[in-house]
């Protein structure tokens, strides 16, 4: 009598070779991911070396084709880009301009300060020097220049653009282009451009300048600006 033999452990099936011959994709198993002769396409394998292609194929960067793609991109986007800014008008932000009436009593106020302190100066300057006539009306006006100069620099620089008259006016200077008070070299080029001037009052062409300069803001459009205020970039307007 023969003793059988204990079954032993099955033998595992081979992916690369099945039995009895044959190719390995004969195998009922399939064949082993990247193993030898595993075909392009496989389930189990990518082309190009394992990196996935995009089902998709779009060419804008990798990003899946949409049925709205245009030349321009998104179907909502102008094809000529979007408008540029339209610019802001100089002056548009600002306060309602000073009217001229308002401007003229604020001169003569300013002018009259000036006068109270120069020309007192003035006389006495040139009664220690006991000189003519000549002499006198030149010194009163270079003192008056200058003093009017200083005055009104310093004031629109450091007052917010306003001197005494304009104050007891309500009327200030603003830079054109943005409302600002005239901080620094354009306050200064608009009280120098108003009261040197005077300095060489003897001589016909600055007294004609000075003249021309008070009066053209009556036919000036569409800001009422003076000679000063164009040279210096600047407007009046009301305080509200």
């Amino acid at each position: 009598m023969t003793t059988p033999e204990p079954p032993g452990e099955p033998t595992p099936p081979s992916f690369d070779k099945p039995e009895g011959g044959g190719s390995p994709s004969d195998s009922p198993y399939g064949v082993r991911p990247g193993a030898p002769g595993a075909p392009e396409g496989s389930p189990y394998g990518t082309p190009g070396g394992g990196q996935e292609q995009n089902p998709y194929g779009s060419p804008h960067g990798g990003r899946p084709a949409s049925p709205y793609d245009t030349p321009y991109g998104s179907p909502y986007e102008s094809p000529y880009g979007s408008a540029p800014p339209v610019e802001q008008t100089p002056g548009a932000a600002m306060p309602p301009l000073g009217g001229l009436g308002r401007r003229l009593v604020a001169r003569i106020i300013d002018t009259l300060l000036v006068a109270v302190v120069g020309v007192p100066l003035s006389l006495i300057a040139d009664a220690a020097s006991s000189r003519n006539h000549n002499v006198i009306t030149f010194v009163v006006e270079v003192v008056l220049g200058l003093l009017g100069f200083v005055y009104e620099g310093l004031m629109l620089t450091r007052a917010r653009g306003r001197t005494v008259g304009k104050m007891v006016m309500g009327i200030r200077v603003a830079m054109l282009a943005d409302g600002a008070v005239p901080v620094g070299r354009p306050g200064w080029i608009r009280s120098g451009v108003y009261w040197l001037p005077g300095l060489l009052s003897a001589l016909c062409i600055p007294a004609i300048f000075s003249l021309l300069n008070v009066l053209w803001c009556t036919w000036d459009r569409p800001y009422r600006q003076c000679l000063h205020d164009k040279a210096a970039k600047t407007v009046v307007v009301r305080v509200l």
